[in-house]
Order: C-alpha cells, then sequence, then structure tokens
C-alpha cells in the first residue's frame, strides 16, 4: 500500500480551520515544529496515486488551498498490506 502525507502550514493560520473543515485533520498541538494540517490517503499503487492527483475534486481543492499555505511537506511511503484479523466464530 502506498501511503501519502501531505503537512501543511498556512501563511495566516486562521485559514487553516476552514481548510480543516473540509480535511478533518487539523493539529491540535500547536508547537512550534507543528505544521497546522495534514492529510493522508492510502493507495494501491503508485498510478492509483496519479489518478487522484487529476481528479477534478482534488485539482479544485489544491486550487484554492495552495496559494494559502506557507509551506507544504509530502511523504509517500509504502506500507505493507495489513492482515486482517478473523473474528470470533459465529454460529
Amino acid at each position: 500500500m502506498l501511503v501519502h502525507v501531505v503537512l501543511m502550514r498556512f501563511t495566516d493560520p486562521a485559514r487553516a480551520p476552514e481548510a480543516a473543515e473540509r480535511l478533518r485533520s487539523l493539529d491540535v498541538t500547536g508547537s512550534d515544529v507543528s505544521y497546522d494540517l495534514v492529510l493522508t490517503t492510502c493507495h494501491e499503487d503508485a498510478g492509483e496515486l496519479a489518478a487522484y492527483q487529476r481528479h477534478p475534486e482534488h485539482q479544485a481543492l489544491a486550487a484554492w488551498l495552495t496559494p494559502l499555505l506557507a509551506q507544504r511537506a509530502v511523504v509517500d511511503h509504502l506500507e505493507p498490506a495489513r492482515r486482517q484479523v478473523p473474528g470470533p466464530p459465529t454460529g
């Protein structure tokens, strides 16, 4: 699984709540090294990530959000597929 993580720091932190309302991932500590907002998405592979990034809704949000940012950091990493733990037997 490819995990795509985007950290965002706003030029005006007062704009972060509006973005968080759209993304639901606002920083809660507000430390000096914190970013204001994080977006994490999971994809089967790099091709699926690229398709996500080309999607019109993603493009529209990015067009609104990018001018508000002072900094952005991105990490794309591979995470091993999670094994499902069997539930208790039924019946």
